[in-house]
């Protein structure tokens, strides 16, 4: 395993959205910052949600008004620092007999368009839907407000790569297998889960950004009772063909009062979820049941024209979500908040540890937790992610770079111009230099996938299988047959990882 320093400030131990925002952040202020995680980046909770940047307008029913807002007051910063992988979306919600008077749901909207500041979001409205629209057609009035869309797995892989841009040693497919506390450092086992061989390392402090796994981490790994558990939820969601031909995304309530969402999803689907069920077990091995396939149909089914059936679903994900362990006995009132502990014993190396949080309040959580990891090092510079573009986001929209993108290459066909601008921005330009027509992307492996944007994967994303490409990197998996798939992994095992010398997941890009 090759290392470019034996000790460090700070070793993150989790490559999910907190892991990567906190080593980033470190990062930038100047310390030495390692990230382990033992699968690929966001292999877990963080690419398997509903892909929203929100403020929670449900949190509202749980009265957690400081959550709500805190995540929209965060969301315009990400929609700024992101504009290639974040973008504002409208949300209908239609109103049945069973919700809420309607004067209750304006205030409560009224609410969250108020309270923090908004700048790009356009606020809420009352609407009326017609008998042209994808409804049932006795649902005939409802509401329209906004939040915005995220890929979360590419939200995953740009936070690291800036983390790296600021001198973090990311590794993947690297396990924290043992950590030994001393009195000022703690000494560090790392496992490559490749070729299984070992290297010791040192760090002034660990952060436990482990996940679903936080509290697992103490007693297997660092040998001491968790301050605090953590509940798992699991959040299932399906992929469908289209249901509306619109922009925008369909909140609905159903009458045991649970939210599913309706989102326009890679052009051709829609993006239905979530449920909300009690999990334990493999994190990893968490899989959609029956139950909830049936259940997020039968609610859009009680909503829209077109009927769907088991047999429509595309696709289907399952993630685990560590929520905060509170005294609640539903799912769905586990607050999504986050919390964090710093471990630090007289004379003994400290350790920060991450409890809950959501996608929306990562930069805010891996702020508020470097700031604390900052004491430990009185020279590290100050806050400075709030404006902090991602890889490939320098730009002011999408539709002015993908006309600049089209000047550039005129020969790009108009599907892969429109997900490369979505996926990589102004990195973009990377994967197509020296490219003056479609043979010269090379190797087609699905949809709108070649060669050329496999090697840049592999050589710049820690992309090492077909699952990292197919479905973290690209969601091109959603138009993969068997064979393209088999071709991907003999390419990949064939032509790229063979050639490069090492662990592929350890070289420094």
């Amino acid at each position: 395993m090759t290392m470019d320093h034996e000790q460090y400030d700070v070793v993150v131990v989790g490559g999910g959205v907190n892991g990567t925002g906190i080593a980033m952040d470190a990062a930038g202020r100047g310390l030495r910052v390692l990230l382990c995680e033992m699968n690929d980046l966001a292999s877990a909770t963080s690419s398997n949600s509903s892909k929203l940047i929100h403020g929670g307008l449900r949190y509202l029913e749980h009265y957690e008004f400081r959550l709500v807002q805190k995540a929209l007051a965060e969301r315009e910063s990400l929609l700024r620092n992101s504009p290639h992988i974040m973008w504002p979306m409208r949300f209908r919600l239609p109103h049945r007999p069973h919700l809420r008077p309607a004067w209750m749901i304006r205030t409560g909207l009224f609410l969250y368009d108020h309270l923090a500041k908004r700048e790009v979001l356009p606020g809420s409205r009352s609407i009326r839907f017609d008998a042209s629209g994808p409804l049932k057609p006795d649902i005939t009035k409802g509401f329209e407000y906004s939040d915005g869309w995220v890929d979360d797995a590419r939200l995953v892989i740009l936070t690291a790569k800036k983390a790296q841009q600021s001198g973090a040693t990311i590794l993947t497919r690297t396990k924290c297998v043992k950590a030994e506390r001393g009195p000022k450092d703690w000494k560090i086992t790392l496992r490559d889960m490749s070729s299984d061989g070992e290297k010791t390392i040192s760090a002034k402090v660990i952060v436990n950004a482990s996940g679903p796994w936080v509290s697992k981490l103490f007693s297997e790994t660092l040998s001491m009772p968790a301050p605090r558990l953590i509940r798992m939820v699991k959040g299932s969601h399906i992929v469908v063909p289209r249901l509306n031909q619109e922009e925008e995304a369909y909140i609905l309530q159903n009458e045991d009062e649970r939210i599913v969402f309706v989102i326009p999803y890679e052009d051709q689907f829609s993006l239905v979820g979530t449920t909300d069920v009690e999990y334990e077990g493999d994190p990893r091995k968490a899989k959609i049941s029956p139950e909830e396939t049936e259940y997020l149909l039968n609610i859009v089914n009680a909503h829209f024209v077109r009927q769907l059936k088991p047999s429509d679903v595309v696709w289907s994900y399952s993630g685990v979500r560590p929520l905060m362990d509170g005294e609640e006995e539903n799912a769905q009132k586990a607050s999504r908040d986050y919390s964090f502990e710093v471990n630090q014993e007289k004379g003994q190396a400290p350790l920060i540890s991450v409890f809950g949080g959501k996608i929306t309040t990562y930069r805010k959580l891996a702020e508020a937790a470097t700031d604390k990891l900052c004491q430990f090092f009185p020279d590290a510079s100050g806050r400075w992610t709030k404006t902090a573009v991602l890889p490939g986001g320098d730009f002011d929209n999408q539709q002015n770079l993908a006309a600049a993108l089209k000047q550039e290459f005129p020969w790009l066909p108009e599907a892969i111009l429109t997900r490369y601008v979505r996926t990589y921005g102004t990195t973009s330009r990377d994967i197509l230099h020296g490219c003056t027509s479609v043979d010269d992307l090379g190797q087609h492996f699905a949809g709108t996938l070649f060669e050329k944007e496999v090697q840049h994967l592999v050589k710049n994303e820690w992309a090492m299988t077909s699952e990292d490409i197919l479905w973290r990197r690209t969601k091109q998996g959603l138009h993969a047959s068997a064979n393209g798939t088999e071709s991907l992994d003999f390419y990949l095992a064939d032509k790229i990882t063979a050639a490069i010398p090492g662990p592929l997941l350890h070289q420094r890009v």
